[in-house]
This record gives structure tokens, sequence and C-alpha cells, in this order.
């Protein structure tokens, strides 16, 4: 399946589609399952918006991984962490319980100390898969104990090359 979907101020068109039980990596956008749960939602079994957030994060998360990059194992090793520093978000539908989600992240600018992700996250359906939120988030790469900026780790912009 193919889907388009424009980030924030129109930047990035993902596109691919996954079974929801896979985590795929399609070209430059990772995806990631996920199905919302009753803690995920407010008392009318919607998705609270916030919690959105919280999804992106799960799939930044797991792309990291997927690139062999561990978030406390490269703390450890450079002393430095990734935080959020800006976020852009727009809602379309809302997703309910129970609910398959597939949760994209698509690297789309590198700098020296910063990144840019564009993510969505998209009802999956038999017919097709449907926007319900998208947004963009900048993560800074910090000192960890002075939560200074620093310079992201050129290892680690190497290894995210490849995605870019």
């Amino acid at each position: 399946m193919q889907f388009s979907a424009g980030p924030p101020q129109g930047k990035l068109a993902p596109s691919g589609g996954s079974a929801l039980h896979e985590v795929k990596s399609v070209g430059a956008t990772f995806q990631w399952p996920l199905r919302v749960y009753w803690e995920d939602t407010d008392a009318g079994g919607i998705v609270f918006y916030a919690n959105y957030l919280k999804f992106f994060e799960r799939s930044r998360t797991e792309w990291l991984r997927s690139l062999g990059i561990e978030q406390q194992q490269l703390r450890e090793s450079t002393g430095g962490i990734f935080v959020v520093t800006e976020t852009s978000v727009r809602y379309h539908r809302p997703a309910r319980l129970d609910d398959e989600l597939i949760v994209t992240a698509s690297l789309i600018e590198k700098g020296r100390a910063s990144l840019i992700i564009v993510q969505t996250a998209l009802l999956k359906s038999e017919q097709s898969e449907v926007v319900l939120c998208e947004g963009t988030i900048r993560i800074g790469w910090v000192d960890a104990a002075k939560l200074k900026p620093s310079r992201i780790p050129a290892s680690l912009l190497d290894r995210l090359e490849t995605t870019t």
C-alpha cells in the first residue's frame, strides 16, 4: 500500500505500508505497529491528544534501535542524550480503543546538534491506511550531565547517514 501525508508546512510525504505485526523501514520511512489500549483513551474511548506524542516517542526510539542505537548505551558511551526541543502536531481524525495503528518516523534533516523527524500516526484498515495525526519533531543533542547543547558525535551521524 502507498500513502501520502504531508507533514505540517508540507515538507515531506512519507510512503510505504506494512503488516501490523511487522516493524519495517521502507526507504527512509520507519514503521512501527501499535494498538490503542484503554490507558491511551479518554472517557469517550478516543485517544487523548497528548498520547500521540508518546506514540511518536516510542516510534523514534524503535527507529534508533533498528539502527543499532540503544539510547541508554549511547548515554553511557558518549555522555550525551537526545531531547525534544520543538514539536508541531496536526490532528486529522481520532483513533479509538482497540484500533491498530502504524506510527512512522522519517529523518528529514540532520544538523550538527539536532535532527528533524517527520512522524505520522496511521489507522491500519483492510482497505487503506488513514492519516490520523502528523507531526514534525526536532530533537537536540545535549551533554547529559549539564543539559547543555553539544554536537552529535560523528559516529552517530555516520550511522544515521543511511536513513536520509
